[in-house]
């Protein structure tokens, strides 16, 4: 058989799809590997800041040198910690910040509060003193119930901070308040589309203190009221208390779990606070004020210093980013930039969240460079710059792949992921980079958070693509499509539906000259779709999936890469349903030596399944299933493993993606 690989040949000498290289050692060797973290090797190259997956910011002066560092804070493996940015100086609005310096461990719900001329950083009813000097070491009650939607309540955001809300010179509470009971979580669209659940919900609490700030004396929560209702965003509320029109009293702007803001006037005074409907936030033009991505986590603050109060903001996949005030107020609404994501000096590789790379000389140059997708649905690529020998290779830049000049970016929008409308602007790109049409240079087929597998036609040349519009991968079905039985949509005639978040992985599978497609088909089971040609001899559609692979001893998968116990049958990858669906990311290679094609397929880190059987016809083959690759756990989601050797001895090596965004090299051990 035939496997689409990254291993380099001399480029003029360099095909498309490539025979894999057999090893020159046997077995594995018992020495444990190691996960390193792959490097830009770059100096002087600058690249957006980031965390791992989530960043809830705590934007201070953390080190008391006169300008404000970013710290943030990263709940998720394997990137978890509270980070300092160092503020190198320069640019006030825009510095380039310093790579992270983790100082603490990660935790979620933690918020700064802006009073008594210092920061003081709180999570859900408790503040950590003197967090500057003594971070999570010195945590101090102040109030007794966090919860308080009460009983029947899921909670997930739950942000407190002190601001004095009424203007008596004592420190109240505020509670952001974000409530799953009504959305539920996942499998509720009707036949047409539409979400039977409800909403999620996003609260926002006043807990007032009727006594001093020394000595607080707390009233009862209450939820506070805009336009004579109780506020209620999309959750992830995110209160951010200021005055951002600048009349002399505290107005409220909002977050949400999606993307965008709501600001709420307070039409009261500075020490009676009414708050009018919310409105949408907004730019000079009218525009809504977006960000990039979701679970998006705003914090107000006078960033640039010119008397305004700006809102700092983290997103899902880790990045930090500015909002600026423009210091206008059109039609009672004050007016922000367009987000300006903080940039950093560069360290590691990262592409957004869940990165999955597909390895491949993208530009033909004779170089394996990585073309990878995320959560937010981004298809972009990694160019290797060459290195020394001996060394891995420095990189440039991420950039992201377009289509007539527009990045190519794949959305659930309202209904397209099963998990339902709150996951609107992910994605969750899964590429395979192959000669998908056989014209001689490298197309990328891909599937996504819909499980509907496209591929994106390279009209350009090998050395400097030009990709077409997304058209579907056509399989040539006896009847009706397969699909999944929980997805909504009903594919066309000859659409692949299968399960989300998956690997479409491009494999001359029986060796007769053309890229077929191993992936998991409708209900979770490794299958085998070969291709055909056309009258012409020309690759044509996909014969319906087999399933063919059998895994010893027999098992099933659920979708935290759980073994369980089956009766004897086809690889089954996944066992779950709806939003347990999927998520599994596979590639092959012949990872142990012995002339035959294994299965790498994700896990903690990467799982190796050694074939028992060599096949070049499309018959039945069996894989045995063994431990992770490594001890270090990468992933709480899922991981993405792709073959690499860019040293060049024909041992192949392994770069997974992370959780985290980053990508983690694991050498073979010899």
């Amino acid at each position: 058989m035939r496997v689409q690989t990254s291993i380099p040949v001399p480029p003029r000498f360099q095909l498309v799809v490539v025979p894999l290289l057999a090893l020159a050692v046997a077995s594995i060797s018992a020495a444990e590997p190691t996960l390193e973290r792959l490097r830009y090797n770059h100096p002087g190259l600058v690249v957006d800041l980031g965390v791992g997956l989530w960043a809830w910011p705590l934007p201070m002066d953390y080190d008391g040198d006169g300008d404000l560092d970013l710290v943030v804070s990263c709940p998720d493996v394997p990137f978890n910690g509270i980070y300092l940015f160092e503020n190198p100086g320069g640019d006030r609005k825009q510095p380039v910040f310093r790579p992270p310096v983790r100082i603490a461990a990660g935790v979620t719900n933690v918020r700064p509060s802006y009073v008594g001329g210092g920061v003081r950083v709180l999570a859900p009813g408790k503040e950590f003193a003197n967090f500057q000097s003594r971070r999570l070491e010195a945590q101090v009650s102040i109030y007794p119930e966090t919860n308080l939607v009460g009983p029947g309540s899921r909670l997930r955001a739950n942000q407190w901070q002190y601001s004095d809300y009424d203007g008596d010179g004592a420190i109240d509470l505020m509670v952001g308040v974000e409530d799953w009971a009504a959305y539920g979580w996942d499998n509720a669209f009707d036949a047409t589309g539409g979400w039977t659940r409800g909403p999620l919900h996003g609260y926002v609490f006043l807990i007032r203190n009727h006594g001093s700030t020394a000595t607080p004396a707390y009233d009862s929560p209450r939820k506070l009221e805009a336009g004579g209702k109780p506020i209620d965003v999309f959750g992830m509320p995110s209160p951010c208390l200021a005055d951002f029109d600048g009349d002399g009293d505290l107005d409220l702007i909002c977050g949400e779990f999606l993307d965008g803001f709501t600001y709420f006037e307070n039409v009261g005074t500075r020490k009676s606070p009414v708050f009018a409907v919310g409105r949408r936030l907004a730019d000079e033009s009218g525009k809504v004020v977006r960000m990039h991505l979701q679970m998006i986590v705003p914090v107000a603050i006078d960033w640039d210093g010119d008397g305004d109060t700006d809102l700092v903001c983290g997103d899902e996949d880790g990045r930090v980013a500015l909002v600026e005030h423009t210091g206008r107020v059109l039609d009672g609404s004050p007016r922000f930039k367009p987000p300006v994501y903080f940039k950093q000096q560069a360290e590691d590789l990262k592409f957004g969240a869940l990165v999955t790379p597909s390895a491949a000389d993208w530009d033909g140059d004779g170089d394996t460079d990585l073309v990878c997708g995320d959560s937010a649905g981004n298809l972009g690529w990694f160019e290797n710059l060459g290195g020394e020998a001996g060394h891995l290779p420095r990189w440039a830049a991420p950039r992201l792949l377009e289509v007539d000049g527009s990045p190519i970016r794949i959305l659930a929008g309202p209904n397209g992921s099963i998990q339902g409308p709150c996951e609107a602007k992910w994605g969750y790109t899964q590429p395979c980079v192959a000669d998908w049409d056989g014209d001689g240079d490298l197309d990328v087929v891909v599937n996504s958070i819909w499980g509907k597998v496209v591929w994106y036609r390279n009209a350009g040349t090998r050395t400097a693509a030009r990709l077409e519009p997304a058209r579907p991968i056509e399989v040539d079905w006896a009847g009706s499509p397969p699909k999944p039985a929980w997805t909504w949509w009903t594919p066309t005639s000859r659409e692949l539906a299968t399960q989300w978040r998956t690997t479409p992985a491009v494999v001359d599978w029986n060796r007769d000259g053309l890229p077929d497609l191993v992936m998991l088909d409708h209900e979770g089971y490794l299958a085998f779709f070969e291709r055909a040609r056309d009258t012409s001899g020309s690759p044509a559609l996909l014969k319906p999936g087999r399933r063919i692979f059998r895994s010893e001893p027999a098992s099933a998968f659920d979708s935290r890469h759980t073994p369980r116990n089956v009766l004897a049958g086809p690889l089954r990858l996944n066992v779950g349903a709806a939003g347990a669906s999927g998520r599994r990311t596979l590639t092959f290679a012949d990872w142990d030596g012995d002339g035959k094609v294994d299965l790498v397929v994700d896990s903690s880190n990467a799982t190796f399944m050694r074939s028992e059987n060599a096949n070049a016809d499309g018959g039945p083959v069996t894989f045995r299933d063994g431990p992770a690759l490594a001890s270090r756990k990468l992933a709480g989601h899922s991981t993405c493993p792709a073959i690499v050797d860019w040293d060049r001895d024909g041992v192949p090596d392994l770069v997974i993606g992370a959780e985290d965004g980053r990508l983690y090299f694991l050498k073979h051990a010899r």
